[in-house]
């Protein structure tokens, strides 16, 4: 097998070795958030409890993530199309590369003097500097850069291949980069529209209520901007590394389209509690928003049907006899299969948070952290780290080490044990009314939140370990770099014999972005016509 384009490798791991610096940074945040809320330790003077929080959501939640699935998806498209990327393909990568770095070192520069405490979210009217919703902006259109040069790498495949399906890791990359690319237009709206000019001082007061909108158009797609590369190494990656066959194409493509469609139109299930919008737009996203549980449901039959397929041609018997096969000690297998069995719980606490009536309850508790690091920090997280074993190696010309294979198992086994501790115990004591993005506090010795406090010492305890987890995967990173020279494949899963034909017409792109538009279009044109008629504005304040 042809060795990984050099030239290829070096964008890649350029963006990978980013994100775990930025996962780094953002642990150490994490770590020392988890530790002043559980009152175990006092910050100097001249370190805010919320300039972390704002420092830990950005970092982990925006700049970890992006940077990571933009190398991970230029590694498949190179590899998939054509086997090398496209001059134009590439320049485009390198400037979406150093425009989103220079917008994040300016976001973490401001941070860190105190000047955008305002958390990943940077609602209005709380006000930042103008310096952090450039920076904001420079990392997105950085994304679209990099996207631009997906979209180039595919179109000239296509054209070169015309009566030829294209390659399932590439028609998912596609997919992943136009959800987030026609997510990110609103929030790139609101910070280029709205926050700069108002942060300047140019404008007094900004539309709350439409800024908050915008924000949640972008906000909730992005979850799945996160998942959907995760659901690339589920469907296409782990057959392969477990020696078995997807068990559907059509499947497979399908359900990343429905999650094109659904995902978007869905933002106001995060403003059930906001006044200022409909009824009836919130009960129409909150459909919307259960309609993606249904590709998410495909996916989980599919991969099962994929593991006991392979289980039965391996010659399991019994119901569960198929499990016995997996490869449990292989931690390029092992660390996606915790992150898949862990999402089961996180996407029923998704269901409860999309409830009207149940969100009422936890809307602003810590359980809806407890879920938000259940989906992204460890069912994503967990996957990420487990193409690391394999996608390290691949670029780099090297091979995974037993040692370094073992060292991995327990770091997937340390983090899942830290979370459990962390997560739980927001999940419990968001049960009981404690709420998220505050500092330790006891409330004048209220009795109920001297309840609290194990829970939150828990929560510490739970983050200490995690970070514990974070040190793991950098050493594991650093060792993989260094690792012995040699020919590593990329685990691309061939599709089963037995499975149907794939219909052409979900290679219709105009067909599925026109009907995403539509449903975009009456989910919010007259909810923000309504917004701009009467308008809630606001001057800015700074809290902090």
């Amino acid at each position: 097998m042809k060795n990984f384009d050099r030239s290829d490798g070096k964008l890649v791991i350029a963006h990978i070795l980013f994100a775990f610096a930025a996962l780094l940074v953002g642990g150490i945040a994490g770590m020392l958030q988890g530790m002043v809320r559980g009152g175990t330790i006092t910050l100097p003077a001249n370190i805010g409890y919320y300039e972390l929080l704002t420092a830990h959501g950005v970092l982990m939640a925006l700049i970890f993530t992006t940077y990571f699935i933009i190398g991970f998806l230029y590694s498949g498209v190179s590899h998939t199309l054509g086997g090398k990327l496209l001059p134009a393909s590439k320049k485009l990568g390198w400037a979406g590369y150093w425009t989103m770095s220079v917008g994040t070192v300016i976001g973490v520069v401001v941070i860190l003097l105190g000047k955008a405490t305002v958390l990943y979210t940077f609602y209005a009217p709380m006000k930042a500097s103008p310096w952090f919703y450039i920076a904001l902006a420079l990392v997105v259109i950085g994304s679209w850069l990099s996207g631009f040069g997906i979209f180039l790498q595919y179109r000239r495949w296509k054209r070169t291949n015309p009566n030829k399906l294209s390659p399932l890791f590439a028609y998912m990359s596609v997919v992943t980069m136009l959800l987030w690319q026609v997510a990110t237009i609103g929030v790139a709206i609101e910070v280029v529209v709205q926050l700069i000019p108002w942060s300047f001082g140019w404008v007094d007061t900004v539309n709350v209520v439409l800024s908050r909108t915008l924000f949640w158009y972008f906000g909730h797609p992005l979850v799945y901007f996160w998942l959907l590369p995760a659901y690339i190494c589920w469907y296409v990656v782990i057959p392969k590394i477990i020696g078995g066959r997807i068990f559907s194409d059509s499947l497979a493509r399908l359900s990343f389209m429905l999650f094109l469609l659904f995902s978007i139109p869905v933002g106001f299930h995060h403003q059930l509690m906001e006044p200022g919008i409909s009824t009836f737009w919130k009960y129409l996203q909150v459909v919307l928003t259960f309609m993606v549980i249904v590709p998410s449901l495909m996916t989980a039959f599919s991969l099962f049907a994929t593991f006991e397929l392979n289980g039965r041609a391996k010659g399991a018997k019994g119901l569960f006899g198929w499990m016995k096969v997996l490869p449990w000690k292989d931690v390029r297998f092992f660390a996606p299969f915790m992150g898949m069995l862990i999402f089961i719980p996180a996407g029923a606490g998704g269901i409860i948070n999309a409830s009207n009536q149940m969100n009422a309850v936890v809307h602003n508790t810590l359980w809806v952290t407890g879920h938000f690091h259940l989906t992204v920090a460890t069912s994503v997280a967990l996957t990420f780290f487990g193409i690391v074993y394999w996608l390290i190696p691949t670029v780099t010309g090297r091979i995974l080490t037993p040692r370094i294979n073992r060292a991995g198992i327990i770091q997937t086994i340390v983090w899942c044990v830290g979370m459990f501790i962390m997560s739980g115990s927001m999940h419990t004591v968001g049960l009981l009314g404690s709420p998220r993005r505050t500092a330790y506090t006891t409330y004048d010795d209220n009795p109920d939140a001297i309840l609290w406090m194990p829970y939150h010492v828990a929560m510490a305890v739970g983050g200490i370990i995690l970070f514990v987890g974070v040190l793991l995967i950098i050493g594991n990173v650093i060792a993989l770099l260094r690792a012995p020279k040699g020919e590593t494949q990329y685990p691309i899963g061939e599709v089963s014999e037995n499975a149907e034909a794939t219909p052409r017409f979900l290679e219709r792109w105009g067909l599925w972005l026109g009907i995403a538009v539509a449903l975009i279009l009456f989910a919010y044109t007259i909810p923000l016509i309504d917004m701009l008629r009467n308008t809630v504005t606001s001057p800015g304040y700074v809290t902090w």
